[in-house]
């Protein structure tokens, strides 16, 4: 595993959205954060970065929602609310997990068990008010992902 740590800023957030979601060598994403960090607006960003124009909320209440792209679909988790691992399972989480689709998570250490060891791992922290640090961490087991690592550097 290897990790690159960035500071942005929300006023920009668009901007390092682009930037950010270049790096990812997986199309499962894992964001943790304390609440209120950033981590549904960073989705949103990422959303919108990645061709989407529909609507980004938060599914604390409907664990997940459904965005289109171009040619793809993203998965927007938040397994907040989600008090055990059988919860996941109750509605198809492995499903997901196993469409090759773009999975978004928060709250990811609630389903840990379950998550593919190629997910690339976003963590927010708040500085301030407007200011981010991210620690992005991606696994560089094979040629192609030991190559994107070395676009980071």
């Amino acid at each position: 595993m290897e990790s690159k740590t960035f500071i942005y800023h929300l006023d920009t957030i668009d901007d390092f959205a682009i930037e950010l979601q270049g790096y990812f060598n997986s199309k499962i994403v894992l964001f943790n954060g304390d609440m209120g960090a950033g981590k549904t607006t960073l989705i949103k960003a990422l959303v919108k970065s990645m061709g989407s124009s529909d609507i980004v909320t938060s599914p604390t209440f409907s664990i997940v929602n459904e965005y289109n792209l171009p040619k793809d679909i993203i998965y927007h988790f938040d397994f907040y609310r989600i008090e055990d691992i059988e919860e996941a399972y109750n509605f198809g989480v492995e499903d997901y997990l196993f469409s090759n689709k773009w999975l978004f998570i928060e709250w990811p250490e609630r389903i840990l068990s379950l998550i593919p060891e190629n997910a690339c791992v976003v963590d927010i922290k708040t500085d301030s008010k407007t200011k981010r640090t991210l620690k992005l961490t991606i696994k560089t087991n094979s040629l192609t992902e030991i190559k994107a690592y070395e676009q980071l550097k």
